[in-house]
């Protein structure tokens, strides 16, 4: 061992004078050759320990003043351990010392016996500060005691000294690769190089860019990514090494203990210059110097206070570079130098001959870390969970899956250092190692079975609602692989859904981290992730039935998960399906539900249950949304239907429908709680929904010429936009959306041909160029020529922030579009065309939709399933219309009825379509009320001369009434003739 500094006492008893050796010239360097190899040691600014013949024996010597008030060191005395001792550590006051057993005692100057400390067991490294500890468990868990004056506890703010181990609870989930303590101030450092410090920052040691003291751990962001191994503490200063052999330091600079070359202190962690590509492998910092040792040079540098010779270069000054300390070339060609240390004003090289080199470090056990899980460990379960040793297996998997940081540091992608990338938007994970390790286990039924009472019993149980950074969460990323493997094996219900609501029990600060984990998982995970609560998602909806429908909060965790997912899948770069999210079990319980109920019936159900079915919105397909729209229809009927006899018919002339509309509308007051019936003046029959359907298909071609003109439409796509010139304007644009929320909310289709944008807006979604693209192909192909064409093409259209005569900016006129801005530019396009510009038009007609249709059902749908909705679907299924067709005074198989469905079979699409048209007054049909639900009714027309008549169609009841014609080629002229001419033919 070679020592330098405050050392009055030649080898520190350690040895004879002639096994003392001085390793150069000036003396200023000893080396100590003992018989029993030293394996660790440490010093204070009172006490330097040693641990001698593997653990077997330690011996404490404590610094005495002398009569001239110098610290000399007192003779060296042995110390009664009954375990073999690891590790041990000095503060001020007070030595504690690790056992094999992972038991912490504790060492005072009055006495050479050392005492047990509290009920601290499986602890696996420890450190001192000048008057605090720290320990780490095997599982993970931070132990801290002593004075709290500066934080240096950790254990948040206002919490006071103790002498008893408190739990670091902030560090919980964690996994950690060191502890490390220094003056007042305290490092953890994780298995991923992220760095937490706590404590004193009086002089910016904890690296956080300030001087404010922390009460508890701190991320060191400035250390993200650079794959940080090591962390050591001074009094006032830390040193940091990366595992490229960088050195980075911080804190107080007074006697140049940083290495920069000045006395300066530093606030954040600033790179040693002098040490650059010199590869450093250890550092160690003393109260006021630090060492590096670069193993390539075999030559240790040291820098900082050096009045009492702890630099070791032979004058006794301050040093603010690193330079090597002057060690006998002679010693070091002979030995390996494996460790250093520095404490108080104390320097130490722990050495070893060629041929041990390494071992004390084995036979130490040093350097052990937070445990994690490996092949080796699932090997060694699935082989011997059938023997004796079961009952120690079950310990050990117990112990592996209750320890939150266990399964946060298991798995780990140490392809290229990949886990030293750990970020908001990287776990540090690899998933697939993760899979194939849990599919392992699987192959044991034993095994897997206690891996998952452990898992709900103990560690979902355990779960923080505010775990610190992304090495915290990485088991809500690895749980859902475990969960695979449980529900391929009809298992696992329980821990999903206790799963769920640990993940709901995050802070939301936690859980938008999560959200951004989730948006970069790999599309097979992402996947995966969702399946473990599509899976159980279907147990809600039984459960909602089993309640008579009532609000259920059993297995709603999983479902309310499934949303947060979804919303997540909507903004990630690579989506997956949305049948990925749909939950055919929802659809089976509301058809159930609207097959069974009676009128009564729907008082069963409530505003909140309405409420949250809308908000699991992404559970459903369309077909389930169009159900829950019908339930929430009859619902509110039901609700309102003592106010049915209140609201008026419409009654409307076919020639002046619009107007006539409009003043009805305007004369009804803010009442709409009930659905539209229409009655055409001069007409029999009662609006059974045909007459509605018919009335919003007149209006669609109404709206489109009326006057003041509210739409303009796009001549290059041909569909329909809000006019930017609203002169003229009163509550046209209104009245507008009260027709077509009307019209949603009488499930009808208004003929307008609107742009996806509108029902993106109206969901309160972003426009993109892709929606202008829909509604002006030929502006937004301008647009994304300016993004893709290279920019001395684009440069030379001398563009401004303009569009047309309308300011994109403020003095837009004289801001040209530059390669820097041109994003900006395109964005500020998009927005003064699809929002800016008709910014008053949709605020009135989204008012007047919300009016109309006061159904809430509608915001479930996605934008274009909501188009679909109010535009109709083209979707025709011309077979369904004759399986589902009644007849009234004629047989199906009469001739008449064989030869309408022969013609009807050889009409061309357009000819079908305007069959549909004659029949029920448009040829959109209303999502729900597809040809497969349609009940056509082919009624006999009366009359001795058939041949004379055309059909005719009654609208309101979509019945078709039909002379029995002499012949297929009769029926096939005068059919031809009033579906092209359906305005006269048409009937109610």
């Amino acid at each position: 061992m070679f020592s330098w500094g405050e050392n009055t006492r030649d080898g520190f008893g350690l040895v004879k004078s002639n096994g003392l050796v001085k390793a150069n010239t000036d003396g200023c360097v000893n080396f100590i050759h003992t018989k029993s190899p030293i394996t660790h040691l440490s010093s204070g600014n009172k006490v330097v320990a040693f641990i001698r013949n593997n653990g077997k024996q330690v011996s404490v010597a404590w610094m005495q003043e002398d009569k001239d008030g110098r610290m000399i060191t007192g003779k060296l005395k042995p110390v009664e351990c009954r375990e073999r001792i690891l590790a041990l550590s000095c503060s001020d006051a007070h030595i504690i010392l690790l056992s094999e057993e992972g038991r912490v005692f504790y060492l005072t100057q009055s006495s050479n016996v050392p005492r047990p400390l509290g009920n601290l067991n499986q602890v696996i490294q420890i450190a001192c500060g000048d008057q605090h500890s720290i320990a780490l468990t095997q599982d993970g868990k931070v132990f801290t005691w002593g004075q709290n004056s500066s934080g240096q506890l950790g254990l948040g703010k206002g919490e006071p000294s103790t002498f008893s181990p408190q739990p670091v609870k902030s560090l919980s989930g964690i996994p950690l690769a060191q502890i490390t303590a220094g003056g007042d101030h305290s490092f953890a450092l994780t298995l991923s190089g992220a760095v937490f410090g706590w404590g004193k920052n009086s002089a910016g040691q904890l690296g956080l860019g300030d001087t404010i003291d922390r009460p508890a751990p701190a991320p060191v962001d400035c250390l993200n990514l650079k794959k940080t191994i090591a962390v050591s503490c001074g009094v006032e200063h830390t040193a940091v090494l990366t595992k490229g052999g960088l050195v980075f330091t911080f804190g107080s600079g007074r006697y140049g203990q940083l290495g920069h070359n000045s006395l300066r202190d530093e606030l954040r962690p600033r790179l040693v210059a002098e040490l650059w590509g010199a590869k450093v492998t250890q550092i160690a910092c003393g109260r006021n110097h630090t060492l590096t040792f670069v193993g390539s040079f075999k030559k240790i540098y040291s820098f900082g206070h050096g009045e009492l010779g702890q630099l070791g270069n032979g004058v006794k000054m301050d040093q603010s570079v690193p330079l090597p300390v002057q060690l006998s070339q002679g010693r070091i060609d002979d030995q390996q130098i494996e460790q250093t240390f520095a404490g108080g004003n104390h320097s130490f090289a722990l050495c070893s001959s060629a041929q041990e080199s390494g071992k004390w470090l084995n036979d130490s056990h040093l350097g052990k870390v937070t445990r994690t899980l490996d092949d080796d460990i699932i090997n060694s379960w699935i082989s011997e969970c059938d023997s004796k040793s079961w009952r120690k297996i079950q310990k050990e998997i117990t112990k592996t899956f209750s320890s939150v940081s266990c399964l946060n540091g298991s798995f780990l992608d140490k392809r290229r250092d990949k886990h030293y990338q750990t970020s908001l938007k990287h776990s540090g994970l690899d998933l697939s190692f993760a899979r194939l390790a849990f599919k392992k286990l699987a192959k044991k039924d034993k095994v897997l079975a206690e891996v998952e009472n452990v898992v709900q019993r103990i560690l979902l149980t355990s779960l923080r609602k505010d775990p610190i950074g992304v090495e915290g969460l990485r088991v809500y990323l690895i749980i859902p692989e475990l969960l695979r493997v449980l529900l391929k094996q009809q298992r696992g219900i329980d821990v999903t859904e206790a799963f769920a609501a640990a993940i709901l029990r995050l802070n939301p600060d936690q859980f938008q981290v999560l959200v951004g984990l989730w948006s970069t998982l790999p599309v097979k995970h992402f996947r995966t992730l969702v399946k473990t609560f599509h899976s159980v998602s279907p147990e809600y909806f039984c459960m909602l039935e089993m309640k008579g429908y009532a609000v259920n909060k059993q297995f709603e965790g999983t479902v309310k998960v499934m949303e947060r997912l979804y919303e997540v899948n909507c903004n990630r770069r690579i989506n997956i399906s949305a049948s990925n999210f749909h939950v055919n079990r929802a659809n089976r319980m509301l058809q159930n539900m609207l097959n069974t109920f009676l009128y009564s019936d729907y008082r069963i159900l409530s505003e909140d249950f309405f409420y949250s079915i809308h908000r699991q919105s992404c559970v459903f397909n369309t077909e389930a949304k169009c159900l829950v729209y019908l339930l929430e229809f009859k619902y509110r009927f039901v609700l309102h239907g003592h106010l049915a006899f209140l609201v008026p018919t419409l009654h409307v002339s076919r020639e002046t429908a619009l107007e006539d509309a409009f003043q009805h509308l305007r004369q009804s007051g803010n009442d709409f709680t009930m659905p539209l019936k229409v009655k055409f003046q001069a007409e029999n029959g009662m609006d059974q929904g045909g007459l509605s359907l018919e009335f919003f298909s007149l209006l669609g071609r109404e709206l489109l010429t009326m006057e003041p003109k509210t739409l303009e439409v796009y001549e290059n796509s041909g569909l329909a936009w809000f006019t930017t010139d609203d002169g003229g304007i009163t509550d046209e644009f209104y009245l507008l959306g009260l027709l077509c929320g009307k019209a949603l909310y009488n499930q009808c289709v208004l003929n307008l041909c609107f742009p996806l944008a509108l029902f993106k807006k109206l969901l309160g979604l972003s426009t993109t160029l892709d929606d202008l693209k829909e509604l002006s192909p030929t502006e937004a192909s301008s647009l994304q020529y300016v993004l893709d064409e290279d920019w001395e093409v684009v440069e030379a259209l001398d563009l401004v922030f303009m569009d047309k005569e309308k300011e994109l900016i403020p003095n837009g006129e004289a801001v040209p579009v530059t390669r820097d801005n041109r994003k900006k530019y395109v964005d500020l396009y998009i927005d003064m065309n699809l929002n800016k510009s008709v910014q008053s038009q949709f605020a009135d007609f989204e008012k007047g939709f919300h009016k109309g249709c006061p159904i809430q059902a509608w915001r479930m749908f996605l934008p274009e399933e909501l188009m679909t909705l109010l535009q109709g679907d083209d979707n025709y299924e011309w077979d369904k219309l004759r399986e589902n067709a009644k007849y009234h005074g004629y047989r199906p198989t009469d001739t008449i009825i064989q030869n309408f469905w022969i013609v009807f079979s050889e009409f061309s699409e357009e000819q079908k379509k305007k069959f549909l048209t004659f029949l029920t007054g448009t040829d959109r049909l209303p999502r729900g009320r597809s040809l497969s639900e349609m009940q056509m009714k082919i009624t006999s027309l009366g009359g001795t001369d058939a041949d004379e008549y055309y059909p005719k169609a009654q609208t309101c009841s979509v019945t078709l009434c039909l002379p029995n014609y002499s012949s297929i080629d009769t029926l096939q002229e005068k059919l031809l003739y009033a579906i092209t001419h359906c305005d006269v033919f048409g009937d109610v």
